[in-house]
């Protein structure tokens, strides 16, 4: 993967925001790829409409542009969503977070943890977690005869941004609900 200059950046960045979507990720790969990864805080996310459009507009900007690619590939970010700079972190207050750092933070690289709060000025801004509670271990978490354990008060952690080297939000997948299947609501109706 190779970075863009800041010119072919900031055009693609006016170009996403100016069709209403968000730039996360602008990324070039070998063989030819161009990877350009939105997002939108409407509900229901990016969709292949949403892709399609933008794929079509950068497709123009870049043969008037003369940049050089093979295929584009344009997505929504996924569940586990990368965060870059304090408005992601502003815009996912409360959510499950994995940070990596740079530098090691008492003694951690990698801390999990809902977003409490930000902060800061330019240049000196920064983000405070809670850390998450450890997963019960296999085959604990829903056992009949399980014990209901209190969970201690976790750390709060307030990091300086500039020592975040990566971030990612937790993805909140619930396998719990199950929805029932329409052939069997049928059935029911029908009797």
């Amino acid at each position: 993967m190779t970075r863009f200059s800041n010119e072919l950046a900031s055009l693609v960045e006016r170009t996403v925001t100016g069709l209403g979507y968000e730039l996360v990720e602008l990324e070039r790969f070998g063989h030819g790829l161009l990877r350009v990864t939105l997002d939108t805080p409407q509900p229901g996310g990016i969709g292949l409409d949403d892709c399609e459009k933008v794929s079509r507009q950068l497709t123009h900007l870049f043969a008037v542009e003369h940049v050089e690619y093979d295929r584009l590939e344009v997505s929504s970010p996924g569940l586990d969503r990368p965060l870059h700079g304090l408005r992601d972190f502003e815009r996912f207050v409360g959510a499950e977070v994995a940070v990596q750092l740079l530098m090691p933070h008492q003694g951690r690289r990698k801390l999990r943890g809902t977003v409490l709060a930000t902060g800061g000025v330019p240049g000196a801004e920064w983000i405070r977690l809670r850390e998450s509670p450890p997963a019960p271990a296999p085959g604990k978490a829903h056992g009949a005869r399980s014990k209901r354990v209190a969970v201690p008060e976790m750390p709060v952690f307030e990091l300086a941004l500039a020592e975040v080297d990566k971030a990612r939000l937790v993805p909140q997948v619930d396998f719990g609900s199950k929805a029932r299947p329409a052939a069997a609501q049928t059935e029911e109706r029908s009797e």
